[in-house]
């Protein structure tokens, strides 16, 4: 029995990011999820207390893991400052061209004040996923290498403008040309590591 309520959980989170991929995140609702996966809008809210616990879960559960795992492939904390960073956005560029709702669930979950309440929750503490990423930020700071800013905003220097780009890539997918490729990715990475820089290392 308890393998049924699993696959049918597997199957609503499935379809839900099947959906949020397709027809974006405002058009997701229960009633279409229900409808989507055959089932009635009454299991879904035994599972989830509405859409933004959907969403939350969606986020913890299926995209912030997988996110951090691709982000950090080949990533290394002692790398230097600018091959670290070009390293991340190469990553996270992969990944995103092949997760969209990934993309719109990381910017729901940057804006959306239920986040923290659910870290809170989760006792999901600052620092607990992306780890190399905060000791390779603090290590250039201390080095002198960059700017000494609080960290939340070096993240988002170094993640906001890509989630931005790929918003643009998504926006040109079916257009005559696509504008943002990787050469194009790597160019505007190049100008956030030289803003980041303390002047006298650029």
């Amino acid at each position: 029995m308890r393998t049924r309520s699993l696959a049918k959980e597997e199957a609503i989170r499935s379809i839900a990011l099947q959906i949020i991929a397709e027809e974006g995140l405002e058009n997701l609702t229960m009633q279409k999820l229900a409808s989507a996966a055959k089932i009635s809008p009454r299991t879904i809210y035994l599972k989830y207390k509405d859409k933004d616990d959907l969403l939350i879960k969606l986020f913890i559960e299926e995209v912030l893991g997988n996110y951090e795992k691709a982000v950090l492939q080949d990533f290394a904390e002692t790398m230097s400052f600018a091959e670290g960073v070009k390293r991340l956005w190469l990553n996270a560029f992969q990944y995103f061209k092949h997760n969209k709702p990934a993309l719109v669930l990381m910017q729901y979950g940057k804006y959306s004040p239920l986040l923290n309440k659910a870290f809170g929750e989760r006792n999901i503490a600052e620092g607990q996923f992306f780890a190399p990423i905060h000791r390779f930020v603090k290590r250039h700071v201390a080095s002198g290498h960059i700017r000494k800013l609080p960290f939340e905003a070096h993240r988002a220097l170094l993640f906001a403008p890509m989630q931005d780009l790929m918003h643009e890539y998504y926006e040109h997918q079916y257009r005559p040309k696509q504008v943002i490729s990787e050469k194009v990715i790597l160019q505007c990475c190049e100008a956030i590591i030289q803003g980041m820089l303390q002047t006298t290392n650029k």
